[in-house]
């Protein structure tokens, strides 16, 4: 289904939108997709470069097979056609960041052909889905990068990054608003984070998305598109499309034509501005790789690949649903691998699904926000969590002592069962004790109790509060609910 609901506003009626992305991943790999040098980010310039990578004379290209690995591990996680024969090609252009003179890339016949991803662009609606198509994942290689703040009249070059193995992933242009979009990449990111073929890192680069934006009335035929290069963030890309659309609807509107061009996002301004035209393929003269023979993959790799896989997030949110973890919740616990992988050991430690997701989303990521941690840096273990859970469940804890005894183990990582026991935080439901403090409680409010009994039934809570906080948070309140309605008959 295409989502209707969002269109631009113009002097002659309404607009469409038209997107799509091309989400350039770096490849998860200790080494470059034709040379063994290194990958790490935040190297020193120009010290993880090879001879291969400086385009030296005679220095041939050979494959990487983790990197051809982790692009046929991610489309079969997309769904898509894993393409047994593929090739490569050289993408001839001529840039100071680009030592060969062309660039490594795949573009007639790709490792990778269609997929799709499912997703859904409302999260308050999880059940609204809609199915993306991607047209193929291309392996290429990546290029240098120019640096023009390190001089004040030059520019240096730093080729760390020269030769480093990328996945370009080509979605269709079937994305109707930013949402849409934004859903798309954060599911895009999400997958390959759990396949481990990319860390999704987009403030460091390692997977940045080229933005197509065209607008057209209803019904109309495609309008000129024009790309944003290297936009990274899920938010910065959907800005950039938010602008980008109102920009061409007012020219259009204006009588002017959209132009087929680069363009650029700016993040302090929320605007594109025009960088260059773009160049057509040809311009590029693409021809068959002479160093490179063509990639055939046997059915002996492509099962391995198959049976390395784990547990995608849609598989899992299903699995949670099924433990009485509700659809928001679920899609909340697998949007980022490491909450997942959390959430899974706190099932594993016998935490019951629906009191455990209500627990983590609420208490557990409240708790880690306010301290600045990811879940992975948590003073609290999964196991320490499960027992806090049980202690609740079974009456030992209140709601309110739970809350104590969770800022402890925040502070301390103490076991749970070690704090109540040092600290007597246990709930009583000694019934004799509860009800000789709820007599008290009646004894010194006597105005309340009268105008209770004269009709004030929401005074109810005031006793009920009076009483839980005479005993320190540590009745049980269902105890102390039932005796209280006893006592005030």
């Amino acid at each position: 289904m295409t989502d209707t609901s969002y269109r631009i506003k113009g002097r002659t009626g309404e607009w469409e939108v038209v997107i799509g992305l091309e989400v350039h991943a770096q490849v998860m790999s200790n080494a470059k997709l034709f040379s063994g040098s290194a990958t790490a980010f935040g190297a020193e310039p120009n010290t993880q470069v090879s001879l291969v990578d400086a385009a030296m004379p005679g220095m041939l290209p050979v494959p990487n097979r983790e990197c051809i690995r982790q692009a046929v591990r991610t489309g079969m996680a997309i769904q898509a056609q894993i393409n047994r024969w593929s090739r490569f090609d050289r993408k001839n252009y001529f840039y100071a960041d680009l030592p060969q003179g062309y660039q490594i890339s795949q573009l007639y016949h790709p490792l990778v052909g269609e997929g799709h991803l499912d997703v859904s662009p409302d999260d308050k609606n999880p059940d609204v889905v809609k199915r993306i198509g991607i047209e193929r994942i291309h392996v290429e290689q990546d290029a240098g990068k120019l640096m023009h703040d390190q001089h004040p009249t030059r520019s240096y070059v730093d080729l760390n990054r020269s030769g480093v193995a990328l996945m370009e992933i080509v979605s269709r242009p079937d994305m109707a608003s930013p949402a849409e979009a934004g859903a798309y990449l954060t599911k895009l990111r999400s997958i390959l984070r759990y396949v481990g073929s990319c860390d999704g890192n987009m403030d460091q680069g390692s997977m940045r998305a080229d933005v197509n934006v065209s607008v057209r009335k209803a019904g109309e035929p495609l309008g000129t598109r024009t790309e944003t290069k290297n936009v990274n963030s899920v938010r910065f890309v959907m800005q950039a499309i938010e602008h980008e659309a109102k920009r061409q609807v007012a020219v259009l509107e204006d009588g002017g034509q959209i132009v087929q061009e680069t363009r650029l996002f700016n993040p302090d301004t929320g605007a594109t501005r025009s960088m260059r035209s773009k160049e057509d393929a040809h311009d590029y003269r693409y021809f068959p790789d002479p160093d490179l023979l063509p990639l055939e993959l046997d059915e002996a790799f492509l099962e391995e690949c198959r049976a390395s896989l784990p547990e995608l997030p849609d598989a899992k949110r299903a699995r949670y649903e099924a433990t009485g973890v509700s659809a928001y919740q679920a899609g909340v616990l697998t949007a980022e691998v490491e909450s997942a992988r959390w959430f899974d050991a706190l099932l594993a430690a016998g935490a019951p699904g629906g009191q455990a997701a209500n627990w983590v989303t609420s208490e557990l990521f409240g708790a880690l926000n306010r301290l600045g941690k990811g879940i992975d840096e948590s003073p609290v273990t999964p196991m320490k969590a499960a027992e806090l859970l049980t202690l609740i469940a079974d009456g030992t804890l209140s709601g309110s002592l739970a809350k104590q005894v969770f800022e402890i183990m925040l502070e301390t990582g103490q076991h749970p069962g070690v704090i109540v026991a040092e600290r007597g935080l246990k709930q009583t439901s000694d019934t004799g004790a509860i009800e000789a403090v709820i007599a008290e409680v009646l004894e010194k409010n006597p105005n309340q109790l009268a105008q209770f009994r004269g009709g004030k039934e929401a005074l109810f809570g005031f006793f009920v509060g009076q009483t839980m906080k005479a005993m320190g948070g540590k009745a049980n309140p269902v105890v102390v609910n039932d005796l209280l309605k006893k006592a005030l008959a």
